[in-house]
């Protein structure tokens, strides 16, 4: 593993902290949401490394999407709460950014593969996010239903 990974992740870490802290995060729970912010950052670097931008964006939302699950479970809150943090850091922001500014320059030809490229990107991370989400509901109901 490349050494170049270290500050990306940290950087991911402290900007899902900030990110935690305005949403009113407290403790050890405003930790562990930032963590998963780090932990889907490093996924997606290293998903990145072998792929193309739309599976590690989907492989990333689904790693934070397991994350969350678990810690919701092991820390008695809510999944939203580490979700929300955790998928911070893999936000298009600056896509949407661009996607914008060429609309308004009016560059057509930038503008129509920026933006579909910011929206293959968010319907990956929320595919990611919909199939772990469906997939563990299904595991839970069939475990209540042999109960």
């Amino acid at each position: 593993m490349d050494f170049n990974y270290f500050l990306p992740v940290l950087y991911a870490f402290i900007a899902s902290l900030g990110f935690g802290g305005l949403c009113n995060l407290h403790g050890k729970h405003l930790f562990w949401a930032a963590l998963g912010g780090a932990l889907g950052w490093f996924s997606y670097l290293l998903t990145l490394h072998y792929s193309s931008v739309y599976p590690a964006s989907f492989i990333c939302a689904a790693v934070v999407a397991i994350y969350s699950e678990i810690l919701a479970r092991t820390q008695k809150c809510t999944v939203t709460t580490f979700l929300l943090i955790g998928i911070i850091p893999m936000v298009p922001g600056a896509g949407i950014f661009h996607t914008m500014e060429y609309c308004i320059q009016g560059d057509t030809a930038n503008f129509i593969t920026t933006g579909l490229q910011t929206l293959g990107i968010a319907a990956c991370l929320a595919i990611g996010i919909l199939v772990i989400d469906s997939t563990w509901r299904m595991i839970r109901n069939l475990q209540r239903k042999r109960i």
